[in-house]
């Protein structure tokens, strides 16, 4: 049993690598050298959540190899149970917008709001197989792939939910909905959005006392 644990453990190493003492709640860590010489490690610990980015698009070379390292994601079965959608056009990312300003016209008085995807350039849209009780999860370890993969190469990203509540639930947002052809049996989960980061925010605090070990 062991040996499966370490060879997972390594081969999902291995594949975010070609990509790119228990305490109460406290910041981050910073990263020390010995951690620091290990690439993954280093990315997971230093990555943010995003929310100012840089007009500058991400190249879809780029954004193939974020992909890519998303579907190599662990999923049940390997059923791959997710439907991904990649938005980078400013008419579509524009438009979708100013119905949401439409619908909520305070926003547009923030002189800093550009669009409902905090600005980023790039958006990817993740549906799950409604069919599938393990769909979710699946999602989930998708997203975390890309995010990971995308912080190692200086892309930043944000995990958002209201975009795809206010795309569910408007009627006046039915035609992007339906442009990003999902396919039947599947459900809009969540987005995320890509972009090269105009901020660099300060870790946040992370309550260790959550995890245990059980005797």
């Amino acid at each position: 049993m062991k040996k499966v644990i370490y060879s997972m453990l390594g081969a999902g190493l291995l594949c975010l690598s070609s990509c790119g003492g228990q305490t109460q709640t406290e910041q981050t860590p910073a990263v020390d050298k010995s951690s620091a010489k290990n690439q993954v490690i280093e990315t997971i610990m230093t990555r943010r959540s995003v929310r100012k980015y840089l007009p500058q698009p991400v190249n879809r070379d780029t954004m193939q190899m974020i992909l890519d390292c998303g579907i190599h994601a662990p999923n049940g079965q390997n059923k791959q149970s997710w439907a991904v959608r990649v938005v980078d056009n400013p008419e579509f990312i524009n438009g979708i917008t100013e119905v949401y300003k439409k619908v909520n016209p305070k926003v547009a008085e923030d002189p800093g709001f550009k669009n409902m995807f905090r600005n980023a350039p790039t958006v990817v849209f993740i549906a799950n197989d409604t069919s599938y009780d393990m769909s979710q999860i699946d999602c989930g370890l998708l997203g975390e792939n890309m995010i990971l993969s995308a912080w190692s190469m200086g892309i930043g990203s944000c995990c958002l939910g209201s975009p795809i509540r206010f795309m569910k639930t408007e009627p006046q947002a039915a035609d992007y909905l339906k442009r990003l052809n999902i396919p039947e049996g599947y459900e809009l989960l969540y987005c995320i959005a890509f972009g090269y980061p105009d901020e660099s925010p300060a870790a946040k605090p992370r309550d260790a006392s959550k995890v245990m070990f059980v005797e």
